[in-house]
């Protein structure tokens, strides 16, 4: 398979500004002229759009003066870095990942806050029906003195008609005979 080299070409050398000439033996940063012939596109990235452009693999051991006397076209090297960048990464994966997280959120936050509803209605119920059983326990109490005062009462005038009127109550007992086991 053929290489395809494709190489930036352009009609007049571009001049670049420079604020400040850089202290010797430092790099300037920032827009820095290199010659076009000295990039290829074999090391681009598989699967990203090769714009023509990479750093060469033998680095550049020029001097300050040699960047700013170069009668060489200039290259933005941001410029191309950016695009080489933005070419070799696609944000679509991250993107569609930041979706699915946002919609997991949100559905655990909506099911974190159903299940809070759920549980204060749980609460509520629970306190109604502990008032119900205190309740409950508080009539079941009074009906066992009741039944009680009842089963006293009854017992008592049982024993007062037994002694007024003995012949009457043992007649009344055999003809209406109840077990006391109620």
């Amino acid at each position: 398979m053929a290489a395809h080299h494709s190489y930036y070409h352009p009609t007049m050398a571009m001049n670049m500004p420079s604020k400040a000439p850089a202290p010797a033996g430092l790099y300037p940063v920032g827009r820095v002229a290199v010659a076009p012939s000295d990039f290829s596109d074999t090391s681009s990235t598989a699967g990203s759009r090769t714009t023509g452009y990479s750093v060469p693999s033998s680095g550049y051991a020029g001097s300050i003066g040699d960047y700013e006397s170069s009668s060489m076209s200039g290259v933005d090297v941001v410029d191309m870095l950016n695009d080489r960048v933005h070419d070799a990464f696609d944000p679509t994966p991250l993107d569609r990942g930041l979706v699915t997280q946002a919609q997991t959120s949100g559905h655990l936050n909506a099911k974190q806050q159903e299940l809070l509803e759920l549980q204060a209605l749980a609460q509520r119920r629970l306190k109604g029906v502990r008032s119900n059983f205190n309740e409950g326990l508080k009539t079941a109490r009074e009906t066992k003195r009741d039944l009680e005062w009842t089963s006293k009462r009854v017992s008592a005038l049982k024993s007062k008609a037994e002694k007024a009127h003995p012949d009457e109550y043992r007649r009344a007992t055999k003809k209406y005979a109840y077990s006391d086991e109620y």
